[in-house]
Protein backbone atom coordinates (compact mmCIF):
# COMPACT_ATOMS: atom_id res chain seq x y z
CA UNK A 1 0.00 0.00 0.00
CA UNK A 2 1.10 3.61 -0.81
CA UNK A 3 0.77 5.59 2.37
CA UNK A 4 1.79 8.99 3.04
CA UNK A 5 2.95 9.88 6.43
CA UNK A 6 2.62 14.09 7.66
CA UNK A 7 4.42 14.48 11.02
CA UNK A 8 7.81 12.39 11.07
CA UNK A 9 8.04 12.49 15.24
CA UNK A 10 7.68 9.89 17.60
CA UNK A 11 4.35 8.53 16.80
CA UNK A 12 5.08 9.62 12.53
CA UNK A 13 8.27 7.79 12.68
CA UNK A 14 7.58 4.28 14.34
CA UNK A 15 4.72 3.72 12.11
CA UNK A 16 6.87 4.85 9.09
CA UNK A 17 9.02 1.77 10.33
CA UNK A 18 7.02 -0.49 11.49
CA UNK A 19 4.82 0.05 7.55
CA UNK A 20 7.99 -0.06 5.66
CA UNK A 21 9.25 -3.06 7.03
CA UNK A 22 5.99 -5.03 6.29
CA UNK A 23 6.54 -3.82 2.87
CA UNK A 24 4.16 -1.03 2.34
CA UNK A 25 5.81 2.64 0.33
CA UNK A 26 6.16 5.14 2.33
CA UNK A 27 5.80 9.00 1.32
CA UNK A 28 7.24 11.18 4.15
CA UNK A 29 5.89 14.92 3.99
CA UNK A 30 7.53 17.54 5.00
CA UNK A 31 6.54 21.37 4.44
CA UNK A 32 10.62 22.15 3.97
CA UNK A 33 12.39 19.29 2.34
CA UNK A 34 15.83 20.83 3.02
CA UNK A 35 14.89 21.59 6.67
CA UNK A 36 13.85 17.71 7.40
CA UNK A 37 15.47 16.40 10.26
CA UNK A 38 14.25 12.94 10.27
CA UNK A 39 16.46 11.19 7.85
CA UNK A 40 16.97 7.83 9.37
CA UNK A 41 13.74 6.91 8.61
CA UNK A 42 15.17 7.32 5.07
CA UNK A 43 17.13 4.41 5.85
CA UNK A 44 13.69 2.20 6.00
CA UNK A 45 12.54 0.02 2.85
CA UNK A 46 10.38 2.00 0.18
CA UNK A 47 10.74 5.43 2.13
CA UNK A 48 10.74 9.11 0.40
CA UNK A 49 10.79 12.13 1.01
CA UNK A 50 7.98 14.71 -0.30
CA UNK A 51 6.43 18.31 0.03
CA UNK A 52 3.19 17.34 2.10
CA UNK A 53 1.26 17.57 -1.07
CA UNK A 54 3.35 15.66 -3.15
CA UNK A 55 3.12 12.62 -0.18
CA UNK A 56 -0.37 13.16 -0.33
CA UNK A 57 -0.74 13.09 -4.08
CA UNK A 58 1.17 9.46 -4.49
CA UNK A 59 -0.49 7.98 -1.33
CA UNK A 60 -3.45 5.62 -1.30
CA UNK A 61 -3.57 6.62 2.29
CA UNK A 62 -2.78 9.54 4.30
CA UNK A 63 -1.75 9.40 7.99
CA UNK A 64 -1.27 13.01 10.03
CA UNK A 65 1.05 12.72 13.19
CA UNK A 66 1.33 16.28 13.53
CA UNK A 67 0.76 19.05 16.21
CA UNK A 68 -3.03 19.90 16.92
CA UNK A 69 -2.12 23.36 15.69
CA UNK A 70 -0.89 22.67 12.14
CA UNK A 71 -4.10 20.92 11.48
CA UNK A 72 -5.69 23.50 8.99
CA UNK A 73 -2.31 24.37 7.35
CA UNK A 74 -1.92 20.46 6.87
CA UNK A 75 -5.08 20.51 5.51
CA UNK A 76 -5.08 23.62 3.11
CA UNK A 77 -1.60 21.87 1.58
CA UNK A 78 -2.91 18.51 1.13
CA UNK A 79 -6.49 19.46 0.32
CA UNK A 80 -7.11 18.72 -3.45
CA UNK A 81 -4.44 16.11 -3.46
CA UNK A 82 -6.33 13.73 -0.62
CA UNK A 83 -9.58 14.34 -2.43
CA UNK A 84 -11.85 11.05 -2.02
CA UNK A 85 -9.03 9.84 0.17
CA UNK A 86 -8.30 8.12 3.25
CA UNK A 87 -7.15 10.34 6.58
CA UNK A 88 -5.91 9.09 9.50
CA UNK A 89 -6.06 11.46 12.11
CA UNK A 90 -3.19 10.31 14.73
CA UNK A 91 -3.26 13.37 16.81
CA UNK A 92 -4.21 14.09 20.21
CA UNK A 93 -5.45 17.66 21.56
CA UNK A 94 -4.30 17.67 24.64
CA UNK A 95 -2.23 20.87 25.65
CA UNK A 96 -3.05 22.51 22.27
CA UNK A 97 -5.69 22.40 19.68
CA UNK A 98 -6.72 23.37 16.23
CA UNK A 99 -7.76 27.03 16.67
CA UNK A 100 -11.65 26.83 16.22
CA UNK A 101 -12.42 23.19 17.14
CA UNK A 102 -11.83 21.04 20.34
CA UNK A 103 -9.78 18.34 18.89
CA UNK A 104 -8.36 17.54 15.39
CA UNK A 105 -10.83 14.82 14.30
CA UNK A 106 -13.54 17.85 13.90
CA UNK A 107 -11.11 20.04 12.23
CA UNK A 108 -10.12 17.33 9.77
CA UNK A 109 -13.73 16.93 8.99
CA UNK A 110 -14.54 20.36 8.65
CA UNK A 111 -11.20 21.06 6.33
CA UNK A 112 -11.18 18.41 4.56
CA UNK A 113 -14.65 17.24 3.36
CA UNK A 114 -14.06 15.46 0.46
CA UNK A 115 -11.78 12.71 2.23
CA UNK A 116 -12.69 9.84 4.48
CA UNK A 117 -11.28 10.86 8.23
CA UNK A 118 -11.05 8.20 10.94
CA UNK A 119 -9.01 8.74 14.32
CA UNK A 120 -6.55 5.60 15.13
CA UNK A 121 -2.76 5.33 16.65
CA UNK A 122 -3.18 8.03 19.27
CA UNK A 123 -3.94 5.74 21.84
CA UNK A 124 -1.22 4.77 23.14
CA UNK A 125 2.75 5.68 23.28
CA UNK A 126 5.22 5.91 20.38
CA UNK A 127 7.20 3.07 22.21
CA UNK A 128 4.23 0.89 21.66
CA UNK A 129 3.95 1.59 18.24
CA UNK A 130 7.60 0.88 17.70
CA UNK A 131 7.42 -2.67 19.77
CA UNK A 132 3.35 -3.24 20.14
CA UNK A 133 3.96 -7.10 21.32
CA UNK A 134 4.26 -7.81 24.67
CA UNK A 135 5.10 -11.37 26.36
CA UNK A 136 5.01 -12.82 22.63
CA UNK A 137 1.22 -11.44 22.07
CA UNK A 138 0.32 -8.05 20.19
CA UNK A 139 -1.36 -5.21 22.01
CA UNK A 140 -4.79 -3.92 21.12
CA UNK A 141 -5.65 -0.45 19.09
CA UNK A 142 -8.65 1.24 18.55
CA UNK A 143 -10.05 3.28 15.43
CA UNK A 144 -13.33 5.79 15.48
CA UNK A 145 -15.04 7.30 12.37
CA UNK A 146 -18.31 6.73 10.43
CA UNK A 147 -16.09 6.17 7.32
CA UNK A 148 -16.54 2.01 6.98
CA UNK A 149 -13.71 1.90 4.57
CA UNK A 150 -11.43 3.93 6.36
CA UNK A 151 -11.87 2.08 9.64
CA UNK A 152 -11.50 -1.22 7.97
CA UNK A 153 -8.11 0.16 6.31
CA UNK A 154 -6.95 1.72 9.15
CA UNK A 155 -7.45 -1.96 11.21
CA UNK A 156 -5.44 -3.76 8.36
CA UNK A 157 -2.99 -1.35 8.93
CA UNK A 158 -2.81 -1.77 12.80
CA UNK A 159 -1.97 -5.41 12.23
CA UNK A 160 0.55 -4.53 9.66
CA UNK A 161 2.37 -2.77 12.61
CA UNK A 162 2.09 -5.71 14.76
CA UNK A 163 -0.98 -4.99 16.46
CA UNK A 164 -3.51 -7.87 17.32
CA UNK A 165 -6.48 -6.10 17.05
CA UNK A 166 -7.69 -3.04 16.08
CA UNK A 167 -10.85 -2.19 17.93
CA UNK A 168 -14.48 -0.42 16.59
CA UNK A 169 -14.72 2.74 19.12
CA UNK A 170 -17.82 3.33 16.75
CA UNK A 171 -18.31 6.52 14.45
CA UNK A 172 -17.48 10.41 14.26
CA UNK A 173 -18.77 10.75 17.96
CA UNK A 174 -16.64 8.68 19.02
CA UNK A 175 -13.08 10.44 17.50
CA UNK A 176 -13.27 12.66 21.02
CA UNK A 177 -13.48 9.77 23.22
CA UNK A 178 -10.80 7.80 21.86
CA UNK A 179 -8.62 11.01 22.97
CA UNK A 180 -9.99 10.84 26.29
CA UNK A 181 -9.03 7.14 25.78
CA UNK A 182 -5.49 8.18 24.93
CA UNK A 183 -5.82 10.39 28.19
CA UNK A 184 -6.37 7.56 30.49
CA UNK A 185 -3.22 5.99 29.20
CA UNK A 186 -1.13 9.28 29.75
CA UNK A 187 -3.04 9.00 33.60
CA UNK A 188 -1.28 5.72 33.76
CA UNK A 189 2.05 5.71 32.29
CA UNK A 190 2.97 8.97 33.24
CA UNK A 191 0.65 10.83 35.31
CA UNK A 192 0.55 7.88 37.80
CA UNK A 193 4.11 6.79 37.54
CA UNK A 194 3.65 3.59 36.09
CA UNK A 195 6.06 3.82 33.00
CA UNK A 196 5.28 4.51 29.15
CA UNK A 197 6.30 0.34 28.68
CA UNK A 198 2.66 -0.59 29.37
CA UNK A 199 -0.45 -1.24 26.83
CA UNK A 200 -4.38 -1.62 27.16
CA UNK A 201 -5.61 -5.09 25.76
CA UNK A 202 -9.35 -6.30 25.69
CA UNK A 203 -10.27 -9.46 27.28
CA UNK A 204 -13.36 -11.38 26.82
CA UNK A 205 -14.88 -13.97 28.59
Amino acid sequence: MKIAIIGTGNVGGALATQWAKAGHQIFLGTREITKFADNHLLNNPNTSLHTLAESAEKAEVVLIAAVPQATKDIAEQIKYAAKGKIVIDAMNSIRTFPEGFGNSFDALKKYLPESEIVKCFNSTGFENMANPVYNNEGIDMFVAGSAIKGKALAQQLALDAGFSTCWDFGGDDKAQLLEHFALSWINLAIMQGHGRNMAFKVIKR
